[in-house]
């Protein structure tokens, strides 16, 4: 009884600071949340300004450019992207003729002939780029157990994105003391865990090269490949910031034009002035 009278007092109490009461809630979830992110497993990559990230900005074609070639001689050794087909390239990163001569320096077993046997033939437009390895169980096996992810979606995979991606690759450091890594493992405080099986991938200057003259840095190759990553998870963000601006524009216009509209139409009703006379 003496328990169903304090419930009740409580719940009193509770209904007069109604406002108080979703304050305090608010601030303890909130101290809740920074409790655990503060006992994740793993650092929490700085925010870099991309230069596409901007409601009114674009991918960088030069960047995209050089990130797909650290891509194709560096990440792709493990690495698919079965999302991503070399007509993509057509237009934002090479031009119609480039595309073609890359996807023709690969080989695709196509078919069946006439015959009913696959052939091989030389890479086209629409094929996708060329996987490492031919099967799931394959790509574990080379690489000590660890399956390699797909590399078409996995800006919008992981948390930070392209910030992930870059504080990942240049994140590489000698484990600290009294952390043991097992055989085959390297210490990155940005990947979950820290232990990551992966070596470091990017290590040395003039690891790939370009053909813009631009200085092949550990820096600036983690760069440009997070943002042919960060474009590849979502080819069509420029289209859609293109029409966004357009559709914004017209309803702006649109706006503007109905309140003027309204104003012209209903400005003479509104200052009319009404007079009652009696005969």
């Amino acid at each position: 009884m003496m328990l169903t009278k304090g419930l009740q007092k409580a719940l009193s109490v509770a209904g007069r600071n109604k406002i108080s009461l979703a304050v305090g809630a608010g601030v303890l979830g909130g101290s809740l949340i920074g409790s655990a992110k503060a006992s994740d497993d793993a650092i929490p990559p700085p925010a870099y300004s991309w230069s596409h990230k901007g409601a009114f900005s674009s991918f960088d074609a030069a960047s995209m450019r050089r990130g797909y070639e650290v891509y194709r001689q560096v990440c792709s050794t493990c690495h698919a992207m079965n999302f991503l087909c070399y007509r993509n390239l057509v237009g934002t990163t090479h031009t119609k003729e480039h595309a073609e001569m890359l996807a023709g320096s690969i080989e695709v077993k196509d078919g069946p002939n006439d015959e009913g046997e696959m052939f091989d033939r030389p890479g086209k437009l629409f094929d996708r780029f060329p996987a490492p390895y031919p099967n799931e169980e394959a790509a574990r096996a080379a690489n000590g157990g660890a399956y390699p992810p797909d590399l078409s979606m996995i800006v919008k995979a992981r948390p930070h994105g392209e910030d992930y991606v870059f504080a990942l690759l240049t994140g590489y450091k000698e484990s600290p003391a009294g952390v043991q890594l097992r055989p085959g493992l390297h210490y990155n405080p940005y990947f979950s865990g820290g232990a990551i099986s992966m070596e470091a991938p990017l290590k040395e200057f003039g690891q790939v090269e370009w053909q813009d003259g631009t200085p092949p840095t550990v820096t600036q190759m983690a760069k440009d490949v997070s943002t042919f990553l960060a474009w590849a998870s979502e080819p069509e963000t420029d289209d859609r910031k293109k029409a966004g601006v357009k559709w914004i524009t017209a309803l702006l216009a649109a706006t503007a034009l109905a309140g003027y509209w309204k104003r012209f139409k209903w400005m003479p009703i509104k200052t009319r002035k009404i007079e009652y006379r009696s005969y």
